[in-house]
């Protein structure tokens, strides 16, 4: 059974930076693209970076490009997420999730390649 389980979420000030993890287990992480995701209230889902399975290809959305760094480390079965620069527009819930089948590079950041997620972690930014 996937697991997934986010931390590292927070409050933090306007223009400073959190990371958050991702810790996997009950399945093949090597295997497996990965992405993180967030939803603020009221809103909907927001996807905003993914990582193949091998670790070599990242995509980002545009909201957070330059920003924001996705990567993984094999050796801990964690996904992580580096966020600098937050801004009032980044608070929100954010999760990471799994694709059980292999992707192209363009299917990346696309929502129905994903089918396995963790329960979120918060993030807040203060202005």
């Amino acid at each position: 059974e996937v697991q997934l389980a986010e931390s590292g979420g927070g409050l933090v000030q306007r223009g400073g930076s959190l990371q958050l993890s991702c810790a996997a287990s009950g399945f093949p992480f090597n295997t497996y693209a990965m992405s993180w995701v967030r939803q603020a209230p009221g809103k909907g889902l927001e996807w905003l970076s993914a990582i193949s399975s091998d670790g070599t290809v990242t995509r980002y959305a545009s909201s957070v490009q330059g920003r924001f760094s996705i990567s993984r480390d094999v050796a801990k079965n964690t996904l992580y997420l580096q966020m600098n620069i937050l801004t009032p527009a980044d608070p929100a819930m954010y999760y990471c999730a799994a694709a059980s089948t292999p992707l192209s590079n363009s299917q990346l950041l696309s929502s129905y390649a994903y089918n396995s997620w963790g329960q979120g972690t918060q993030v807040t930014v203060s202005s």
